[in-house]
């Protein structure tokens, strides 16, 4: 429920967090915003940073998984918000998600079926295992509408290879999650059928570490993504802002959410 002043209204929960239908030790975080294909909209990023925290705390959690619900994992930035409301905040916001997966002590295990797009993919980048289907789909769309992938190149290009993060971001064309693996993306792509096995699998195999094994060892593979993080989010951030202000950037966003309502709202060319 969301409370204002006196009056309370229901506000259907866009993202799910589940510790008993999951294995032992695994908490998993489902995104559920069908209406805008899981956007990022701030009530998404809010309720998302809040259950990441949740597992964070939980003692009996040694794995995070993410996953999404419907044919979208995540589309991008909410551009009805965008256009608006601006990216000030928001823009903030997304990069206080990629550091949140960095930086947590558990390992997080994003599973990707149906589209990531833009924003979405700095989700992926952020966590520390990504299984994908063979056939999903992944698109840096940023180019197209006037805008860069600023803030979520803090952890989307030391993912990727760098001929690999120029031609992506560059053109903004669309790859899968078969060819995602060798640009340094996914880290394992399977069929559709075998994608939920495949990732029960690898999150039991995290599971059996011990937590002070787990949380010292991410450590160490994290720091160099951290120090990149904190040294240019402020950068990133204002730069990300500025883009989605422009009159180029309003102008292809209005373009783009006058087309047919069966379009999503969200950050997808």
């Amino acid at each position: 429920m969301v409370t204002t002043g006196s009056q309370e209204t229901a506000r259907e929960e866009l993202v799910h967090y589940d510790v008993e239908g999951s294995p032992d030790g695994v908490a998993t975080i489902t995104l559920d915003s069908p209406h805008n294909r899981n956007a990022l909209s701030r009530q998404l990023v809010t309720e998302l940073a809040g259950h990441l925290e949740r597992a964070e705390a939980d003692d009996a959690v040694r794995v995070v998984r993410l996953v999404s619900s419907g044919r979208v994992f995540c589309s991008g930035a909410d551009m009805s918000e965008a256009t608006a409301d601006g990216m000030g905040e928001g823009t903030k916001a997304i990069v206080a998600i990629q550091r949140r997966i960095v930086s947590m002590s558990k390992p997080v295990v994003t599973v990707v079926r149906g589209a990531a797009r833009a924003g979405g993919i700095g989700i992926v980048a952020a966590s520390d295992i990504v299984i994908s289907a063979a056939d999903a789909t992944f698109a840096l769309t940023e180019v197209k509408l006037g805008l860069a992938p600023a803030v979520i190149s803090l952890t989307v290009f030391p993912r990727l290879t760098s001929r690999a993060a120029a031609y992506a971001a560059l053109t903004g064309a669309v790859f899968t999650g078969a060819e995602a693996v060798p640009m340094g993306l996914v880290t394992r792509s399977v069929s559709a059928e075998e994608l939920d096995g495949a990732a029960d699998e690898v999150c039991a195999e995290l599971a059996t570490g011990a937590p002070q094994g787990l949380r010292e060892t991410k450590a160490l593979l994290a720091r160099d993504l951290l120090a990149r993080i904190d040294a240019d989010a402020g950068p990133m951030s204002e730069l990300s802002a500025r883009l989605f202000g422009s009159d180029a950037a309003r102008e292809a966003m209005h373009a783009f959410l006058s087309r047919p309502k069966s379009r999503p709202t969200s950050q997808k060319p």
